[in-house]
Formats: structure tokens, sequence, C-alpha cells
């Protein structure tokens, strides 16, 4: 396949560039540094300038291509206030509307859109499994779901497939939530959250690479889909397991409202939750490498 590849640099778009290289694809990344991005990610991988909040996608980048993935974003997990939370919505509703505006331009037009969301597009759920069917929930995180991946369905009028991939918590050492927890867990002192009653629908970091590889080459992809691992856990079993997988106790609690001081109104990402399940992977038949987390946090870990 010929792939252009937005947020190609973070955690995720590193892992699927290299995935798709691997398998012998052309990938091309839009990056606002394409100097940095080919340092990054090889010589291998073709380079074009965009910066998804100044204008439409380069049509260059887009046309011909087999299929596109949309990675970029401004990063969820920092401390908000109202420049925080306007950067986060508008890199996704104003780059999506972009890169969507440079699609329709290109000629030939891509055949597939997959664009990253969240599994915080259903709002707290507490014990309430919760799939795709489940509506979108009514604070901040589901709010800026909601508006990116309207964006994203836009490239349905253009003649897309698109799929919309609501990803969980990413297990990668290097990135994301568990790259935060190790240090504390290493020296004894990591523990559950909150109480650890609230649901963590996580996911391998190669898992989650594999779904967006199948939401690219599978026809029948199409719509949301959930990007977790097929049974979530609570905080508190989460942490018992990152405490095997290290060989270190995991009991030292964590209260609310030091995340609080910590993280402001950013901590419910951590002490709420859903207890989402990947029902429409499931249906495609999809399988996971790393079902089962103890398997998983060692993968991870080790």
């Amino acid at each position: 396949m010929r792939v252009t590849v937005t947020g190609a640099t973070g955690l995720i778009g590193a892992k699927l560039v290299d995935a798709l290289c691997t398998r012998g694809d052309e990938v091309t990344v839009l990056s606002r540094d394409p100097d940095r991005a080919r340092a990054r990610l090889g010589g291998a991988v073709r380079a074009v300038a965009w910066d998804p909040a100044a204008g439409p996608a380069p049509e260059r980048a887009l046309e011909g291509r087999d299929g596109v993935v949309h990675l970029a974003g401004e990063p969820v997990a920092q401390r908000w206030n109202d420049e925080v939370r306007a950067r986060i919505r508008d890199s996704r509703a104003t780059g999506t509307r972009n890169l969507v505006a440079g699609i329709a331009a290109a000629e030939p037009r891509p055949r597939v859109l997959v664009s990253a969301s969240a599994v915080g597009y259903y709002g707290p759920h507490g014990d309430e499994r919760v799939d795709e069917q489940t509506p979108a929930g009514s604070d901040f995180l589901a709010g800026v779901c909601v508006v990116w991946e309207r964006e994203a369905e836009a490239a349905e009028q253009h003649g897309l497939r698109v799929a919309r991939i609501r990803t969980g918590v990413v297990l990668d050492p290097d990135g994301g939530a568990l790259a935060k927890m190790l240090p504390p867990f290493k020296l004894g002192a990591g523990g559950p959250v909150a109480g650890g009653k609230q649901y963590m629908p996580w996911i391998h970091a190669d898992d989650l690479v594999g779904i967006y590889l199948a939401a690219l080459d599978g026809d029948d992809w199409s719509g949301p889909f959930n990007g977790s691992a097929p049974e979530p856990v609570t905080n508190a079993a989460f942490s018992k397991a990152l405490g095997r997988a290290l060989h270190r106790p995991a009991v030292a609690p964590v209260p609310r409202v030091a995340l609080k001081l910590l993280y402001g109104e950013m901590e419910q990402i951590v002490t709420t939750g859903q207890r989402a399940v990947p029902r429409r992977a499931q249906e495609q038949g999809h399988t996971w490498r790393h079902a089962d987390l103890d398997a998983a946090l060692r993968d991870a870990v080790g």
C-alpha cells in the first residue's frame, strides 16, 4: 500500500510507520518538521511539511495514496487550563478538518481514512461495560472526541471509507500512561489510584498498531472501533499486575486529592474510566497478540 501518516513521530505513529515499512508499504508522513521526522523514522520515509492548524494538507502528499492514518493532536496528558483545553480541542477539530480538505482536493483520492479517537468518547461509566454503540459522554474529553470524529467522518462525503479508533490506555514503556507509572512502581511505591475501582481499557502498543493495520486493510472496517484489549481491568487489578511484572509490591495507595494537586482537572483521566470492550473488532475476527494483561505487561516492561 501507499500510506500517508500524520502524527508519525509520536509513540504509536513511529511504531505504525515501522510496521508499514517492514511489510513493504510506501510511507509518506506529514510533519511540522520534516527533517526531524526523517531523522526519527529513517530515510525510507518521505516527509512533507504541514502545520495542521495553518491550512489544508498538501495535495501532493495525499494524491494516489491508498490510505491515510491520522494520529496528530495536542497531548492530553498535561495540566489543563483554558488555553490548554482550547489547544487540545482545536488541534483535533481544525487539524482533522484541514486534513480532510487536503484529501478532498487530491486526485486521485485515497480510499480510506483511519483516524485516532479515544475511549474518553464515552465519558465515565463506572463498572458498566461499554461498546461502540454506547452514546457519547458529556464531559470535556467526550466533547473533544465527538468533534474529532465528526470532522473525520466528513471524508465519507468524498468517497472514503472512514474508521475511527477509540484508543484505550496504551502499554509501552517509552511513553503514555505506563511510562509515567513505571518510576514509582520500580521503587516499590506504586499502587491503586483513587481507590482503584475505576476501569482501565488497556492495550499493548503492538496490538494497537495491529488494529490500525487491520483498519487500513479491511474493507469492512468502517465506523468506530474500540482500540483496547478484550478484557478491561480495574486500576487496582492493573496495579497488582504491574507489580507482579516488576517483582515489586504494589500496595501504596495514591489518593485522588494528590492527583488533583499535581494535575488539576486532568486527574479525571486516571480517576474515572470506562469498561470499554472492543466488540466490533472481535466481530471482524480480529486477534490480539497480548490479550492477557500479565503477559502483556511482562512483554512491555521486559
